[in-house]
């Protein structure tokens, strides 16, 4: 079964295009991870400085490895900021959602 890990990140608006420009400079690294299915960054439209990194995996092993793995390494920084110091975050705050996909439906077509 399917699941969903949703990252739920506080922006402040003057975070916002670092932070996308950093997703996008990384876009394709969760790509080739044993079990990854999906992903989405979805910007606030309105009324919010949140963001959701939408991420859909095999199973919660996979999920958990590339959390150990590749998404650790990122984290601890290869790139650096001007003087030798490792960028500050563009986020002020982070929650992990988990779900199950109990249910999905695609276009008309597409699953046939």
């Amino acid at each position: 079964m399917s699941v969903v890990k949703i990252n739920v990140l506080t922006v402040p608006a003057e975070q916002r295009e670092e932070l996308e420009k950093r997703f996008a400079s990384r876009a394709h690294a969760v790509e080739g991870s044993d079990g990854f299915e999906w992903f989405e960054l979805l910007r606030p439209v309105e009324g919010t400085d949140t963001y959701l990194v939408y991420t859909r995996w095999r199973d919660e092993e996979s999920f958990r490895a590339w959390m150990e793995g590749p998404m650790k390494a990122a984290h601890q920084g290869t790139g650096e900021a001007a003087g030798g110091e490792r960028p500050r975050p563009a986020a002020s705050g982070s929650t992990l959602w988990s779900f199950e996909v109990v249910q999905q439906a695609g276009p008309k077509g597409a699953q046939e």
